[in-house]
């Protein structure tokens, strides 16, 4: 009796039977389509989303060569600190709810909204809402360090000559 192997021959050797292999995006474009990809598809996100009232909640979606995909919860009043993110650079958008980010000023960050910044780039990030926000942030090359920096707001700024 023939196999279905014997008969159609072996599937994995047939390369047009395969599922394409997704594309990994090379480019800031194609980082900012991972977010907005994600957006649309809420169910892909939404059951992975926990929150914790003592730390901002992150979770690793995926990873590809170069580049790492981070789904971050933020209750009222949760921050990330003033930081950069080392040689990475990055690109991150609001899924649900709005987050202040305050680099040279402050800017509201609604859901659509999809930011990017270079390596270096120093921000602070915060829920001052009073609702829950969901964010997902992709960084390239991967993440590696988040150096601190001080969080002094202008108004108490001093020169060093002061």
């Amino acid at each position: 009796m023939n196999s279905d192997v014997e008969i159609a021959g072996d599937p994995l050797a047939v390369p047009h039977l395969l599922p394409p292999t997704p594309a990994h995006p090379g480019t800031v474009a194609g980082y900012a389509g991972v977010i907005r990809e994600l957006a649309a598809d809420r169910a892909s996100w939404a059951p992975l989303v926990r929150y914790d009232p003592t730390l901002r909640w992150y979770h690793r979606l995926r990873t590809g060569p170069g580049y790492e995909v981070w789904l971050l919860s933020w209750l009222p009043g949760q921050g990330s600190g003033r930081h950069d993110h080392g040689r990475s650079f990055g690109v991150f958008g609001v899924l649900a709810g709005e987050l202040t980010e305050h680099g040279s000023g402050a800017r509201v960050l609604t859901p659509g909204t999809v930011r990017v910044f270079a390596p270096g780039y120093v921000h602070e990030v915060t829920n001052d809402g009073l609702e829950p926000v969901v964010s997902v942030h992709v960084y390239a090359p991967g993440l590696t360090e988040m150096p601190r920096h001080c969080s002094v707001g202008p108004a108490v700024t001093r020169h060093a000559s002061a």
